[in-house]
């Protein structure tokens, strides 16, 4: 895919990926899911790259569903080695190329050993400026509204807030990340038409793109081709046609 036919101006700010297929993808082929699974390393550490030389400046991978948790026992062990493994082995890379690390989800339902590291590169990459990478892991669109919704609630229980002065704004404010913008742009790889409890709140007006490439398969040329269908597209958050054209010449 031609990098050169993507308007600069118009590159998503935040791309948020459904990593999906990897299982799949292993099962055609006659190998273990864990095998799938440790494919699609190879796509995160890609996409990571080209994100940051396409110039996105927040990715956001759904890298462990809250809803994952309930797969064999075997198949979760494994995909918390590799998670281990792809933080020890990416981490300088990371840092070589200023890339923050941010993490949402219950983490406190992570291995020990998980957590440490997720929150040593976290850590770690607190002042990188370059691009925002942020792991949704043991992650849930409905567990994170809800944990927002307690937060909030206690405020409101000890005088902090005032009830009648909620708004989506305040709201917001009490989610995993409220200083990451919501995404412009969502792809999920592997046939699926579905959200996944991905991102709930967040996606409220993000474009969708979906792509039957399994994610081991995806690579820079396939982020490419989802840019350019988001580039197509026009967004007009609830207003016609006429006033969004309106605006940007107005801008222009």
């Amino acid at each position: 895919m031609d990098e050169s036919r993507l308007q600069s101006e118009l590159i998503p700010r935040h791309v948020a990926i459904i990593m999906d297929g990897n299982g799949r993808w292993a099962e055609r082929r006659g190998i273990s899911r864990v095998e799938g699974h440790r494919a699609g390393l190879e796509s995160c550490r890609e996409v990571v790259q080209s994100a940051g030389d396409l110039g996105i400046d927040y990715l956001t991978l759904y890298a462990f569903s809250i809803e994952n948790w309930n797969r064999p026992k075997e198949e979760v062990r494994e995909l918390m080695n590799l998670l281990e493994t792809y933080l020890d082995k990416e981490i300088d890379e990371v840092m070589r190329r200023g890339v923050r690390v941010r993490a949402i989800g219950r983490h406190d339902r992570l291995p020990p050993s998980v957590r440490t590291r997720v929150e040593a590169a976290v850590e770690r990459t607190r002042n990188n400026r370059e691009m925002t990478m942020v792991f949704a892991l043991s992650y849930g669109g409905r567990s994170e509204i809800v944990d927002a919704a307690r937060k909030l609630a206690r405020d409101v229980e000890d005088g902090k807030v005032d009830p009648d002065r909620i708004d989506e704004k305040v709201f917001a404010s009490y989610l995993y990340a409220p200083d990451v913008p919501d995404p412009d742009l969502l792809i999920r790889t592997g046939a699926e038409l579905r959200v996944s409890n991905f991102l709930l709140w967040q996606i409220a007006y993000t474009e969708i793109y979906a792509t039957p490439v399994m994610w081991p398969d995806f690579r820079k040329g396939h982020l490419i081709e989802a840019i350019l269908d988001y580039q197509k597209r026009e967004r007009r958050f609830g207003k016609t046609s006429a006033q969004v054209s309106g605006s940007a010449r107005r801008h222009e």
